[in-house]
């Protein structure tokens, strides 16, 4: 399955011990996990200026999402939503053509889907995938 990790639920992966550092393994491990360049200048802004993290494990952990995530480079319109700095991240999770978009952004998950995409909350994306995990 094509998983687009929303920004926020990336940095929670990284700084907290968790469902998102669960969820973040498991798409590293079963799944394809898409990326924009948009995420990682997010990234990059947030983890050392609101998280607190170091430079060094920043770099490193953008490194590392290179190296293991598909990053998505096609162009998608961008879609109305209601925070427009959203709209470059979902434009990408709809051009890498994502089977699920999963955030912790509020107003995107007041949405629940754009076009035919579902945005769902860490928490629904792993009760999907245990649902799915006991169905096989």
């Amino acid at each position: 399955m094509k998983v687009f990790l929303d920004t926020n639920v990336l940095a929670s992966a990284l700084t907290t011990r968790g469902l998102c550092a669960e969820l973040f393994e498991v798409v590293l491990q079963s799944h394809e996990l898409l990326i924009s360049e948009s995420v990682f200048k997010e990234l990059e802004r947030i983890l050392p200026g609101k998280l607190g993290q170091s430079a060094s494990i920043t770099e490193e952990f953008v490194a590392f999402l290179h190296d293991e995530a598909f990053l998505v480079k096609g162009e998608q319109p961008f879609p109305s939503l209601p925070d427009t700095d959203d709209e470059p991240i979902v434009a990408s999770a709809l051009a890498g053509q994502a089977h699920v978009f999963v955030t912790g952004d509020k107003a995107l998950l007041k949405l629940q889907q754009v076009m035919n995409l579902p945005l769902l909350s860490p928490r629904q994306f792993w009760e999907m995938l245990s649902a799915f995990d006991e169905s096989n």
